[in-house]
Formats: C-alpha cells, sequence, structure tokens
C-alpha cells in the first residue's frame, strides 16, 4: 500500500467548523484512491473552527501526480446539514512531494466537492481526462450557482438571487460582517429617532439648527467642511479631492451652451477667457446626464435636480475657483449665468444647486455604476468562466469579496422602490434609472483606467491633485504586480487567444456588464498579453483603490448636508438679486429627509473589523515560488506608497487619505 498524508485546514472564521463526516478521494494520473471517511483520535474537535488535523489515505499503487481531491461531507443520522468553511487541503507523497489544494470556500451540503491541485500544469487537462473533466465539472456547477439576471434594461446585468440565502455560501458576509453591518445600519438613525428627527417634514428655519444632526456624528474632515464649505477655494478643492474627482476637465473651448463672456468674468479688461483657455487655466464640469430627468416627490413636495454647467479657473497661487455656474443646459433669459460677483446668496444658492447635482452624479455615475456594478460583472462572469485552479481566478478572486451581496442590498435598501435613495434622493425613482442609463452609455474603456483618464481630461499638471498623485501610483504598482503574474504563466500572444476560460470571461463581460456596446472600446476578446494584462490591472483597481476614492469620503463631504444636499424643494432663481437667507433655508431638503442622508453616508464610509487592505491575501491561492515572490514585491510598493502618502499629508491643511493602501480595501465590500 502506497500511504498519502492528508491535512485539511478549516478556517478560522466564526461558524466554520463542522461536526458532519468529513470523506475524502485522491485523484491522480495514475489512479484513484477509495473514498475514505476522515475518522481520527480527534472526533467531532478535528473540523472545528481553525483546526488544522492530518489523516492516512492510502491507495494500492502510487497515484502519480495527483491533479484534484474530492471532497464531501455527511450529517450524521437524524442531524441536519452544517457549513463548514474548507481552506486548503495539503497532500504528501511518500515520495516526498507535496501537492496543494486551495479550497477557500464553504461546504454546506452532501454533494462530492472536486478541487484541483494549485499548481497543476494545463498541459495535464490535455494528456489526462480527469484534469479536462474535472474542470468542466466545476463550471457547469459555477454556471448554475452564477446565474446572469436583468435587474433593469439598459443597466449592467447582475446574479440572480432571490434573496440573501440564495446567494452562494462563499460569496456571503461572514458573520462578523452581517452582525457589524446591521448594527451599524441600525444604529446610524437610533440617535436621531431617539430626538425625533427621523420623520421631521418640516423645513430648517435657522443653518445652525442643522448641527443637531451634524454633531451626532463627526470626523476631523466633516468639521473642516462645515467651517469652509461657504469658501470658493473649497468648492474647488472637491473636484480634485472629494467623492467625485472624475467629473473635471480642462477645458479647451466653450461649449455653445455656456455663453459666458470676458465681460462677465474680467469686466476691468484684465485678462481674456480665450487667452487663459490657451494657458490651460480653465476647467469645466458638466452635469449634462442629469438634464431633463423626472424628479422625485418628497414629504408632498416636488423636488428639484439641474443640470449644471461649472467654469473654474486656476489662479496664480494654484487655487481651482469657480468662476462662473448656468444651472440648466439650456440659454435662456430666466437661466442666468451666475458669478462670485453676484450677491453672497445669488451665488452661494447657484453652489448649493450645484453641490446637489453633484450628489447624484457621484452616486449614480461615479460610485454606483462604475464601482459597485461593474464590479459585480467583473465578479460573476469570473466565478462563472474560470476555474479556481487558472491564474486569473487565483489573482482577481480577492478582488470579489462580499461584492455580490453588497450589491444585493443596495439593490434591496438604497434603489428599490422603498430604498431610502429612492425615496429620499431629487434623483430617485424614474430619474435614477434615466441617470444610470445615459451613465452607462457614456462610459468607455479608457474612461475606467485612470491612466488614460487624466490624460483624456488634461489633468495631468493640475496642483494639488491628490487622487490622480495617489492613483496614478497605485496603477502602475497593480500593472506591475498583474504584468509579472500574468507573464509567468503565459509566454505569448497566442496562449492568450488559444485560453477559452479568459475568452469566456472577457465575452460575458463585454456582453453583460457593457451590453454589447462596441463604442465603449471594451475588449470582446483578448488578443495580446498586454491587452490582457492592462485589463485586469483596470479590474482590480475598479474594485479596490477607485471604489475607496469614490467611497470612504462620504460621510467626510457629506454629512454636513448644506455642502452635499441629496435633494432641494425650491427650484432655482430665475433672475439675480432675490435670493436670501430664507431663500437658501427654504431650498434645503426638509430635516428627515437630512437625517436619512446622514445615515446613508454614515453607512457607506464605515469599515467592517474583517477588512482587507489592498494587498493583503488571507487565503492562498498561488502555491507556486515565483508568484508569491511577486506578492511580497508587490506589498513592498504598497507599503511605500503608504509612507509617502502619510508623510505628505502631514504637511496638507486638508489630508487625502482615500488610497493610501492600508485604507484601500481588496474589494467593494461596503
Amino acid at each position: 500500500m502506497v500511504n498519502y498524508k492528508v491535512t485539511l485546514h478549516t478556517d478560522d472564521r466564526v461558524a466554520a467548523g463542522t461536526l458532519n463526516h468529513v470523506y475524502i478521494k485522491l485523484v491522480g494520473t495514475q489512479g484513484e484512491s477509495e473514498r475514505k471517511w476522515l475518522m481520527g483520535l480527534k472526533g467531532a474537535k478535528a473540523f472545528k473552527k481553525g483546526a488544522v488535523s492530518s489523516f492516512t489515505v492510502s491507495a494500492p499503487t502510487s497515484l502519480g501526480q495527483l491533479v484534484l481531491v474530492e471532497v464531501d461531507k455527511k450529517a450524521f443520522v437524524g442531524f441536519l446539514e452544517d457549513s463548514w468553511f474548507l481552506s486548503m487541503v495539503e497532500v504528501k507523497s511518500p515520495y516526498g512531494d507535496t501537492f496543494t489544494f486551495p479550497v477557500h470556500r464553504w461546504i454546506s451540503d452532501s454533494n462530492v466537492h472536486r478541487f484541483r491541485e494549485a499548481a497543476a500544469l494545463r498541459v495535464l487537462d490535455d494528456k489526462h481526462h480527469l484534469g479536462r473533466y474535472s474542470r468542466e465539472q466545476e463550471l457547469k456547477v459555477r454556471e448554475e450557482a452564477y446565474r446572469w439576471h436583468v435587474y433593469t434594461e439598459g443597466l449592467p446585468h447582475c446574479i440572480k438571487a432571490e434573496d440573501l440565502t440564495s446567494l452562494p455560501c462563499e460569496v456571503q458576509f461572514s458573520f462578523t460582517k452581517s452582525t457589524e453591518f446591521a448594527f451599524t445600519a441600525a444604529s446610524g438613525l437610533l440617535e436621531l429617532k431617539l430626538k425625533g428627527l427621523d420623520n421631521c417634514k418640516k423645513g430648517w428655519t435657522n443653518i445652525h439648527d442643522i448641527d443637531q444632526v451634524f454633531c451626532c456624528k463627526q470626523t476631523d474632515i466633516a468639521d473642516y467642511v462645515q467651517k469652509h464649505w461657504k469658501e470658493d477655494s473649497f468648492f474647488g478643492i472637491q473636484y480634485l479631492n472629494g467623492v467625485n474627482p472624475i467629473l473635471i476637465r480642462r477645458c479647451t473651448e466653450l461649449p455653445k451652451n455656456f455663453p459666458v463672456t470676458d465681460s462677465m468674468l474680467f469686466p476691468s479688461g484684465q485678462m481674456s477667457l480665450d487667452a487663459e483657455i490657451q494657458k490651460g487655466n480653465i476647467f469645466l464640469c458638466d452635469y449634462k446626464h442629469l438634464d431633463g430627468v423626472k424628479t422625485n416627490t418628497i414629504n408632498g413636495k416636488t423636488q428639484y435636480l439641474m443640470a449644471p454647467l461649472v467654469l473654474l479657473q486656476k489662479t496664480a497661487d494654484e487655487k481651482l475657483m469657480p468662476i462662473a455656474i448656468q444651472l440648466k443646459q439650456t440659454p435662456a433669459e430666466d437661466n442666468p449665468i451666475f458669478l462670485p460677483t453676484d450677491s453672497e446668496y445669488d451665488w452661494l444658492l447657484a453652489k448649493i444647486f450645484v453641490r446637489s447635482a453633484d450628489f447624484s452624479e457621484h452616486q449614480l455615475n461615479t460610485h454606483l455604476l462604475r464601482a459597485h456594478l461593474l464590479a459585480e460583472v467583473y465578479a460573476v462572469s469570473l466565478l462563472r468562466n474560470v476555474p479556481m485552479v487558472h491564474p486569473l481566478y487565483k489573482l482577481l478572486i480577492p478582488h470579489t469579496r462580499y461584492t455580490l451581496q453588497i450589491n444585493f442590498l443596495a439593490r434591496n435598501l438604497l434603489i428599490s422602490e422603498n430604498g431610502s435613495f429612492t425615496q429620499f434622493s431629487a434623483s430617485g425613482g424614474e430619474g435614477m434609472l434615466t441617470i444610470l442609463r445615459r451613465s452607462l452609455s457614456a462610459v468607455t474603456y479608457s474612461s475606467l483606467c485612470i491612466t488614460d483618464d487624466i490624460a483624456e481630461r488634461g489633468m495631468q499638471d493640475v496642483p494639488n491633485y491628490f487622487y490622480r498623485d495617489d492613483g496614478l501610483r497605485l496603477w502602475y504598482i497593480i500593472y506591475r504586480f498583474v504584468k509579472g503574474v500574468i507573464e509567468y504563466y503565459y509566454k505569448n500572444d497566442q496562449e492568450v487567444q488559444q485560453d477559452t476560460e479568459i475568452q469566456k470571461w472577457i465575452s460575458d463581460i463585454f456582453e453583460h456588464g457593457f451590453l454589447s456596446q462596441a463604442s465603449t472600446g471594451i475588449p470582446q476578446s483578448f488578443t495580446t498579453l498586454a491587452e490582457l494584462v492592462k485589463f485586469v490591472t483596470m479590474v482590480i483597481v475598479t474594485g479596490s483603490s477607485q471604489h475607496a476614492a469614490v467611497n470612504s469620503g462620504q460621510f467626510d463631504y457629506g454629512s454636513w448636508m448644506p455642502n452635499t444636499p441629496i435633494s432641494l424643494k425650491r427650484p432655482p432663481p430665475t433672475k439675480k438679486g432675490e435670493a436670501n437667507e430664507t431663500t437658501m433655508l427654504e431650498t434645503l431638503p426638509d430635516v428627515n429627509v437630512t437625517v436619512q442622508g446622514m445615515a446613508t453616508v454614515w453607512l457607506l464610509s464605515q469599515q467592517s473589523s474583517d477588512f482587507v487592505p489592498l494587498g493583503v491575501y488571507p487565503e492562498q491561492h498561488f502555491t507556486e515560488e515565483t508568484p508569491r515572490k511577486f506578492i511580497k514585491i508587490f506589498q513592498a510598493q504598497l507599503e511605500e506608497l503608504s509612507n509617502d502618502i502619510i508623510a505628505r499629508n502631514k504637511k496638507l491643511e486638508v489630508p487625502y487619505t482615500y488610497m493610501n493602501p492600508t485604507e484601500v480595501e481588496n474589494s467593494v465590500a461596503i
């Protein structure tokens, strides 16, 4: 008999252990063992939370190179099945070889589950039908578990799930994450409910009364926002380092529907707009996706959402200052262009309408669509089409953690018919879907790649643009890591072209994420190594650093409601000189709307205690020495960047922390 030492690692997370009987079979290139019940001296403790237990499995003759293990479990007679999180199986042969089988998933039924050897060469699939069979069988099971669903026509498709329990166990929240998420969601409104503010449908009568809400939960940056929200310089800073840093672009030509003149901007004739444009000092923010959308009715009152055009100028002291605001897209006599030289409340109210528009643009396009929904498409396609042993799976699976469940919750708690965004934002309901569809039709591949996007927007040399500085460094660090790993497995373009699994992965993404629109520039297939490396880099960046950049600061910049109103209940002024403090207060959202908005951004900004930072891999998927070396280099470069960001931030009045690798989660998990 030939004896193999089999070691099973049960994960250390809450409720990971099992009391069921566990069975295993070893399959190699020269045969297979009998299915064995793993019964040892430890008894029920062998598979408890965090346990590492070894057993002997025998075969009549050598099994050759091991290619897979078959694992299943059965409950005691009269007992229920439980769920077991198996991390890994290691097998040592009597000939000195060690075979590793990464699992990292919940096993909740009594079916046989097959797991391939981590470093198994692809050539084995061609020479030994067992390797190919296991791969095809795995994908068949995954295709059934991860089915596409059309949530709404014109939007990226998502995973089909009737409720949270129907999501595959391996993608559900941990017990810790579930508990903390529910507690945070409940506590976000608790103090406000006790104060009776959550159901108050009255308007604000004094700007200082908003402190009742604001003081409940506060951060240093939120406190700074409260103090400086009226300032033009801070208004400009938010386009660079706030939660929506991808809208602003250098203006090379004034839009025809924005009839700003030199006499408006430079009445003394000391400058000209054309000259400033030529110097690269003029920047434009255009909220055209919001134009004409149907707005919400809240507390029985029609809400208002504008589609502004905003012109900003880089000054001699390197500040970015707003110089003109037009609140509607079509020029008209009742659509004045507001200027910093207007009365205090004319100008402030114009900026408030812009900031409210920015809330909808940010939440729906920048955050929900470009981060959450697209990250889900990348994840579902991976889980449907790529087997666990595949290097692409190993690279990307850490960046899918919790994404499917957090998006399911978002669809049910935020943007559903009774969701908080639907009920309490100006763009909730029909308008929300219009904006999302328009935004998807405008998405391009280049706009999802920060290197291309910065260049296309002409933002390469704008001072104090920390989103760009940190984002580009992260892109290149991730790119070098991805390039090293992929080029270890693929030696030339032909190998990429012949890999049917990655071709199916990108094909599904093109079809289900971008609705087969070639105008997006999204690849429909991969023909070169370089194409594959760039796209995988974009996917990792989207789910990690880009999501952090547009998510983590939501409470900082949105909790002081006047800086980011989620809705406005009066139409914009049609002529100048009539706005005052009362007009502004009557325009701001009601108390309960303010409370709901604050509670939501609080929830969306909180890390859980099982947060996994970028570059940290608790689950070991790569077993070969070379990829593991690349991981160490990757981690060292991330640490260097983190130290540089911390040093820079010590010199800043408003630190930019959102893309510090230690603050960036590996995946879209909140």
